[in-house]
This record gives structure tokens, sequence and C-alpha cells, in this order.
């Protein structure tokens, strides 16, 4: 079944917009809700959200439509997308809904699912749902009406687990510490687990009030962390995305530690210590210097496609345990079941405490190689896959994959999130990837009339 509604990662759009609506929200509830009784006769939900104004609409919307489904609604409030698959599995639930729309500014707005276990939905139980949004709407009856409740001590809950995912001996104290929250759903959490550890804390990005989301903050905005790590003499700064999930670091020079970094890091401690299971799983857009380092080091590493319920599905299928992508989704499969910004920052301080050293001595050991991405904007109405497999785009990529050779390579692959065909190239250093990849882009451009 051809997906409606559902992408890569969830359900994603501007807000008003159909389908982000509160129509189709109060449709959406009552259709997942519809397909939780079927199964079990009686269903508990979890909801959470982001900082953006618009939470408070869907948020209602959403409970009210699994309400008339029978589903009883336990309400989290603001709180970062793995928290919520996490208070999901320890509940256990029979599902987690995260209203966020991730990295994108305020007026965009989305509905992400995660099952009992705190992962993504199959696909399965998606298309499922989509069948249920063209049933009509009906109320059960008014002695099986859902009820809703708020768990009031959600953030604490959260903050605990946060913290137990690194050995009870390490302490940062000592460790001077810039957050960039975003503006978003770990503002009231991520200064709490770094204070409580030890840390030394100052933050920027933490003062939401509902139209500032990821305005020039946040993991899509380093330029402002590293300012303040660099003003301040800190010896490091993380930068969390709108909803949590994902994280990027700059050290104490104020270079940027992206999501590729980060994974060799954790890779090369736990392989160091005997304890990686397995190997790693990257994405398509995983820089090849990681690849090479893993190689080095004996680890395994295989790619998948964007999105980081691809890396999870992979990591469960080989019974591996860290994976992630460059943008700075982590999974550390072995303490939590989806990417989680904050824990995988954890993770990486507990090297630099355990090892007493910068991040940059750590990195030492990773070359990436250069890589260069540009973004071109969909017209209304454009089939990706249909530009991407026109012969102009065909016989643009095969040109240039040639005059690569073995030295390069090169994707081009529609966002998953936005009206955008993603032109990337990487390779050697004398290559001027630069140039070449803004030359296959202003090809798609073409292509696009």
């Amino acid at each position: 079944m051809t997906r409606k509604y559902f992408g890569t990662d969830g359900i994603r759009g501007t807000v008003g917009e159909y389908p982000i609506t509160p129509d189709f929200m109060l449709k959406l509830g009552w259709a997942m809700g519809r397909v939780l009784t079927r199964e079990s006769g009686r269903a508990r939900v979890l909801i959470g959200k982001d900082t953006r104004i618009s939470g408070y609409m869907f948020e209602s919307a959403l409970e009210a439509g699994l309400s008339a489904a029978g589903v009883d609604v336990a309400l989290l409030g603001p709180m970062p997308t793995p928290g919520i698959a996490y208070l999901t599995r320890t509940f256990r639930a029979d599902a987690g809904i995260v209203i966020s729309a991730s990295h994108n500014p305020f007026a965009d707005n989305g509905i992400k699912f995660f099952s009992t276990a705190g992962t993504k939905l199959a696909d399965e139980l998606e298309e499922r749902i989509e069948a249920a949004l063209e049933e009509p709407l009906t109320t059960v009856a008014a002695d099986r009406l859902g009820k809703a409740m708020r768990i009031d001590d959600a953030a604490g809950r959260y903050i605990e687990f946060c913290k137990s995912t690194i050995p009870n001996r390490v302490s940062l104290h000592g460790l001077s510490v810039v957050l960039d929250c975003a503006h978003g759903a770990t503002y009231h959490i991520a200064p709490s687990v770094f204070r409580e550890l030890g840390a030394e804390v100052s933050l920027v990005g933490a003062s939401p009030d509902g139209l500032n989301i990821n305005r020039d903050v946040g993991s899509t905005s380093p330029a402002t962390l590293r300012a303040a790590v660099i003003q301040q003499g800190a010896d490091l700064g993380i930068a969390f995305d709108g909803d949590g999930d994902r994280v990027l670091m700059v050290d104490a020079d104020g270079r940027e530690i992206d999501g590729d970094d980060i994974l060799y890091l954790i890779a090369r401690d736990r392989h160091q210590r005997g304890q990686l299971v397995g190997g790693v799983v990257g994405t398509l857009m995983t820089n090849l210097g990681l690849a090479m380092a893993l190689e080095r080091m004996g680890i395994p590493f295989e790619r998948v496609k964007v999105g980081d319920r691809y890396v999870v599905e992979r990591l469960a299928a080989k019974g591996w345990q860290l994976g992630g992508e460059s943008s700075g989704h982590i999974v550390c499969a072995d303490v939590q079941s989806t990417g989680d910004g904050i824990v995988s920052a954890l993770q990486v301080l507990a090297i630099m405490v355990s090892e007493g050293k910068p991040l940059h001595t750590l990195l030492s050991g990773l070359e990436k190689v250069p890589q260069a991405l540009v973004n071109v904007r969909l017209k209304p109405g454009s089939d990706a896959k249909a530009l991407l497999d026109s012969p102009g785009v065909k016989d643009a990529v095969a040109a240039m994959e040639a005059e690569l050779g073995e030295e390069g390579r090169v994707l081009l692959r529609p966002s998953g999130t936005e009206p955008l065909i993603r032109v990337m190239i990487e390779g050697r250093a004398h290559l001027d990837v630069e140039a070449l990849t803004s030359q296959l882009a202003a090809q798609v451009e073409r292509e696009l009339g």
C-alpha cells in the first residue's frame, strides 16, 4: 500500500495547511485509537510535544479523537521525542504520540508515533491507520469514552533515566559546558541532567515562547553555540534540535563535532573496552572518512537509507547496538530505543572524563573527507522520484561518477521531511567537491524547468 500521509519521519507540514490542521488531527487520533482498540478492546496512549505554539491545538485535537475511539490518554507536556519513547516503554502504554516538527521552524508541525516498545511504528501499522482515516468517524458509547490524565513527574522520570545511561562513578565536575536547547523540548530537561551530574552549565536557546523554536539556535544553527563557547572559554558546547533527538557539539576552539564524529568516539571507546557489540550502522550520508576509520579498527560498517528508523531497523536485524546519522541522530540501542540527543552527548562526556582528554584530541584518529551538500527546492506538484529518474539527471550523475572514479561518491535523494532534493558529493581532499556539487545541483534545477 502506498502511504498517503506518512513520510520517513511521521506526518509533517505547515500548520493550517492540510493535513496539519485540527480537524485532520482529530481524525488521526481517532484512526489510531480505532486500530489499537480493534486489537485490545481498550488502550492507553501517551502524548508529548515540543514548544511550538500549535502544539496546544493539536494536543487537544488528538486527545479528543482518541477519547472518541475509547482510548485513555496521558499527557506529558513539553518533552523531548526520546523522552516520550522512553516513557511509552516504561508506562507499558500501547503507543506514544510526539507533536513536533523537529528542526523545522515554528510555523511547521508534525506527528510521530511510537510503539509500546518505544520504537517507530511499523509500516504495516501506519498503513492500517491510513486505512482507518478513510472510515467515517464514530464515537463509542458514553460509558466507553477514553479518559485523560496528566503525568506530572514526566520530566523527573526522564532526567533520572538520562543520568543512568553513564556509569555511577562518572562525574562531570570540573567540565564547563554550554547547552543550546534550540528553545525546544530539552529546555527544562538538559540543564538539570548536566548540572546534577556535576557540570558547570550555561545556557543559550532555553527560553521558548512558542514562536522561537530553532530560530538561529540549535543543532541546525551552531554559530550561536560556537560564539558562546569561545566567549566563555568553555570546555565544549552541546546543541540539540527542537525535539531533542539529535545533537551536535563544538569543542573548546569552536570546531563543530557532528554525528559522524560522535559515532566514531563512541565506537572507538566501546571497541577498546571490548564492549562494542557487532559493528556500526550509518546512512548514505555518512562520511567516507568514518567508514575508513572503522575499517582500520576492524569494526564492521553498513549503510542504510537516510532516516533514523532505518538505522534502528538494521541494528535490530544485525543484533548490533550502535548507529546514527551525520545530522546527529545517534542510536545507542543498549540504553535507548531511538535517537537521543542528551544520552548521546553524555556518552561523549563520559569518554572525555574517563580518558582525561579534550574533544579535539579524542578525534585525532578520524580524518573525514570533504563533503558538500546543496538542497534544491522542488516546485509545488513536482514528483521527486520522476525527477531523479529523468534521463537528464541520470546522465549528469553518471558523468559525475565517472569523473570521480574511486576518489569520491555522489548521492541524490529526496528529503523525507521537506520538498527538497539533496545533492551531495564527497571526495578526496584534492577534489573541489563544492564546485562539483554546485554543478550537479544546477543540472537538477534545469530539469525542474
